[in-house]
């Protein structure tokens, strides 16, 4: 399976809801590394790699987001794996 980087812009209401702690737990059960962060327009941001298959869950799984999330649209970038990451954390 390929390697991709996934770079994730979510939108609707998801600050507020445990959405980057959910997103972290999330990526980390699959095996997926990079980072989350809030943004200050209220969405939320998401860059992550890993085995292609993984990737794209995690990017399902950010289609509706944790209980409490309203997720509204998620723009998604494929881009170049870089493999930087050895984890996934949420970034401030």
């Amino acid at each position: 399976m390929n390697n991709i980087r996934l770079h994730l812009i979510i939108e609707g209401r998801v600050q507020g809801v445990w959405f980057r702690d959910s997103t972290r737990r999330e990526a980390v059960s699959l095996g997926v590394t990079g980072w989350v962060r809030n943004l200050p327009d209220r969405s939320v941001e998401v860059v992550a790699e890993g085995p292609e298959g993984n990737v794209e869950s995690l990017a399902d799984w950010c289609q509706h987001g944790p209980p409490g999330a309203k997720v509204t649209r998620t723009a998604r970038t494929l881009e170049e794996w870089k493999g930087e990451f050895s984890t996934f954390e949420i970034v401030f």
